[in-house]
């Protein structure tokens, strides 16, 4: 046998030395399909802000990009009528009262603000640049405030909020109907024990009774539209008949929805 039919142990070569150089790296190619096959399915899961992320309660609670936290004292006020409608309230904790003053200087409660609730939400869905009423604190409070910019971006993004925006909506303008309602067609006396049952949160909790933040009996007149007398005289009839406690501070059983069983 010749020397090129003989291959002499310097000229053996192994079947991977022999294997094009492509072909050496078995295990390489199918580890980076696999990274970039992650990196497709990690890129359409939901962003941070995507919508199954996003918790309109967390986005409520805390400040941040537009958003500031503002604490106000007894009888200060959040925003006076007049002036610019730039912003938009989410009511932490605390309750104000929401007034109009008229040309002649005369003042009428419109409604009653407290916590979990929107405040100057008429910036979002009006044009008038200024407030048309004034929100002042009966007691303590802690307001997120929200830019009207911030707001709106994120109602445009996040169905989440945009939900909660508009229940909260739905649920007041039944509340304005209600109050129209009951000024038209009931008593004095039903008037005023139906604000003592909304401002007890009658409903919204499962307690039998509720201490009602401290309110004048001046207040409660004006809101139902009666007199100082009319109201001094309900409430204590309201007490002997064990409808409510009342020393110093007002506490509501939910007995109080006898008065509108009556005929």
């Amino acid at each position: 046998m010749s020397a090129r039919a003989t291959p002499s142990g310097n000229t053996v070569r192994t079947a991977k030395q022999l294997l094009p150089p492509d072909s050496v790296r078995p295990a390489k190619p199918a580890a980076l399909q696999i990274v970039k096959r992650r990196k497709l399915v990690s890129s359409k899961l939901p962003q941070k802000n995507g919508v199954a992320d996003f918790d309109a309660k967390a986005f409520l609670a805390i400040a941040g990009l537009g958003k500031k936290i503002v604490n106000l004292k007894k009888g200060d006020t959040a925003y006076a009528q007049g002036d610019p409608a730039d912003a938009i309230y989410y009511v932490h904790k605390g309750r104000l009262r929401v007034t109009v003053t008229s040309a002649n200087g005369k003042e009428a409660t419109i409604t009653l603000v407290g916590p979990g609730e929107f405040l100057g939400e008429n910036c979002m869905v009006s044009a008038h640049p200024l407030r048309l009423a004034t929100a002042t604190a009966m007691t303590d409070c802690a307001l997120l405030k929200i830019s009207k910019a911030e707001m709106t971006r994120v109602l445009h993004q996040e169905p989440a909020l945009s939900e909660m925006f508009v229940t909260f909506l739905l649920a007041r303008n039944a509340r304005i109907q209600a109050d129209l309602v009951d000024q038209l067609f009931n008593s004095s006396e039903k008037r005023l024990a139906r604000i003592l049952l909304l401002l007890a949160q009658f409903g919204k909790e499962s307690k039998p009774e509720t201490v009602v933040p401290k309110i004048s009996q001046e207040l409660l007149a004006e809101m139902i539209g009666t007199t100082r007398s009319r109201v001094s005289f309900f409430m204590n009839r309201f007490r002997k008949l064990g409808f409510i406690e009342y020393n110093g501070e007002i506490r509501v059983h939910n007995t109080l929805l006898n008065i509108f069983l009556q005929e």
